[in-house]
């Protein structure tokens, strides 16, 4: 497996059901091929997350377990994480595990929340509960038609 594959399939601690990669959390995997070091850089959601240590925890593990042993991970806050990163793939799965995704965006394009959809029943007549869901990242939102909560990554 590659260093890149390996690291790639780190699941993130917080939102089981997607991986750093898909998140856009993994920035680079390079490989010295004179040491054999592996330096993975990543870049948190926000500054403040609490998860990062477990995320650099979980990259030495899948690597060491690929059978890199010689590895550094490297947290970088520029250029700053967006939602804009997170996969489509990223975003599939977080429908599918009952978290709303936030929207994508093109360059240049201003987007204009008119509603959250459900991603249980896709209605899009939902409300905000509380700014603040289950981690940072997310608020809690419940839908008007089939009544159920759920949580939404807060778009940046």
């Amino acid at each position: 497996m590659s260093a890149y594959a390996a690291a790639a399939s780190v699941v993130d601690p917080e939102i089981r059901a997607v991986t750093i990669e898909e998140l856009g959390i993994l920035r680079d995997v390079a490989e010295d091929q004179t040491t054999g070091r592996v330096t993975v850089t990543i870049t948190p959601t926000y500054s403040g997350c609490p998860a990062m240590d477990v995320i650099r925890a979980d990259i030495r593990a899948a690597l060491d377990h690929a059978g890199y042993t010689d590895v550094a991970v490297e947290t970088v806050l520029r250029p700053a994480w967006s939602t804009d990163l997170i996969s489509q793939r990223g975003r599939d799965k977080l429908a599918a595990a009952g978290i709303a995704p936030p929207a994508a965006t093109r360059p240049g394009i201003v987007a204009l929340r008119l509603a959250v959809t459900c991603p249980r029943c896709g209605s899009p007549d939902t409300e905000e509960i509380s700014r603040f869901g289950s981690t940072a990242c997310k608020a809690l939102w419940r839908c008007r038609s089939c009544a159920e909560p759920f949580d939404h990554v807060k778009p940046l």
